[in-house]
């Protein structure tokens, strides 16, 4: 019997973690920890595991997998997210847009628009099971590559029922930006959205506005210097080439860091050397433009901090659009609180997702 059991990720921003039972093979989709602090992945997920696979490199997909090199699993992923990997990884590679044969079963890849060398998965079991991971077709930067039809589908619903396209969420980043007075420091994962906001800000303000951290700019010259890495983005990514040959300049108006939550590296460094110099909320600001953890939060709560979305999941919109293309007939909203919301929004009366919503343990294929 197949079926899939989503272990974390239906009821909350947990950790991606869903289990695959096909063909006699159990497989793990994602490993993921936190985003917060407490959410952690657990060992016990590896149970009876046969292989794993990793969507992208952000921490509430990959965070766990320590745990899979230790127990000498197999890791199917992309070239680009293998990076991410503990260097004893036994790496199984996955192409970013391709079908491969896996222990009888098809498996396609494409380009999820959300991470470097970031991927959905397609399996061609039981007339098709979509895991989306995380994905955005909204991205300036990311190539997004279209699935083909699955009657089963888990998917990114980070932004519950947020129908609030990228054109509205960046005129009201800019309107933020333009009224702060001096330096905005932009914590973001680097082979998220570093690349896409110093694009924008770029064509905005000009090159001598912006810099990127070191992380920041070793992860993209990665993917610009890199033809198989390079084919996930969109044309316009070259134009931010001079940022990634230039160092440090401490008196650019827009600083982009590494981490996301300001909890490490350069972004915690100039939140903490702000903090102590008095500067934050008067010329210093930080904006935060993803899911903010506790330690973000923490640093809304007081003068200088911001929140302003960036889009890289899917608005409503899209996720129904979504389950148009895949002809979808049975849905999992995943990596949202109260999913049983989509109950409302389905079925006579509701807003046509025309999908059965699916709320539970699993999903038989």
């Amino acid at each position: 019997m197949n079926e899939i059991r989503v272990l974390s990720g239906i009821g909350d921003k947990g950790p991606a973690c869903m289990q695959l039972k096909v063909n006699g093979q159990c497989w793990l989709l994602d490993c993921g920890h936190g985003p917060e602090a407490n959410a952690h992945f657990d060992p016990s997920w590896l149970k009876g595991v046969d292989a794993v696979f990793v969507t992208h490199d952000h921490i509430d997909h990959i965070g766990g997998a320590a745990y899979a090199v230790e127990a000498g699993l197999p890791i199917y992923t992309t070239a680009q997210t293998a990076k991410a990997l503990p260097p004893a990884a036994e790496v199984r590679l996955l192409l970013e847009r391709g079908v491969h044969e896996i222990a009888g079963v098809t498996v396609t890849t494409g380009h999820n628009g959300h991470a470097l060398g970031g991927v959905w998965l397609h399996f061609d079991i039981g007339d098709g099971l979509f895991y989306s991971g995380d994905w955005s077709e909204e991205s300036a930067w990311f190539a997004f590559d279209l699935p083909p039809p699955a009657k089963t589908a888990i998917l990114d619903c980070s932004y519950h029922l947020d129908n609030v396209p990228q054109s509205e969420r960046l005129a009201a980043l800019d309107a933020r930006l333009d009224r702060l007075v001096g330096q905005i420091l932009l914590p973001v994962p680097p082979s998220g959205r570093a690349g896409e906001l110093a694009l924008h800000l770029v064509e905005r303000y000009g090159l001598d506005a912006v810099i990127l951290d070191p992380e920041c700019r070793t992860a993209l010259k990665s993917a610009l210097g890199s033809a198989v890495a390079s084919e996930g983005l969109r044309k316009t990514a070259p134009q931010i080439a001079p940022l990634l040959e230039r160092g440090d300049l401490a008196d650019a108006r827009f600083l982009i860091c590494d981490t996301p939550n300001a909890d490490g590296g350069a972004a915690w460094g100039y939140v903490r050397a702000w903090r102590e110099s008095g500067r934050l909320g008067k010329d210093a600001h930080v904006v935060f433009t993803g899911h903010m953890t506790a330690h973000a939060r923490g640093i809304c709560s007081v003068p200088g901090g911001y929140f302003q979305r960036w889009n890289v999941h899917p608005p409503l919109r899209d996720q129904i659009r979504m389950l148009e293309r895949l002809n979808a007939q049975v849905f999992a909203p995943a990596f949202c609180t109260c999913p049983e919301d989509y109950l409302i929004e389905t079925g006579p009366g509701g807003s046509g997702l025309g999908a059965k919503v699916f709320l539970h343990e699993s999903i038989q294929l």
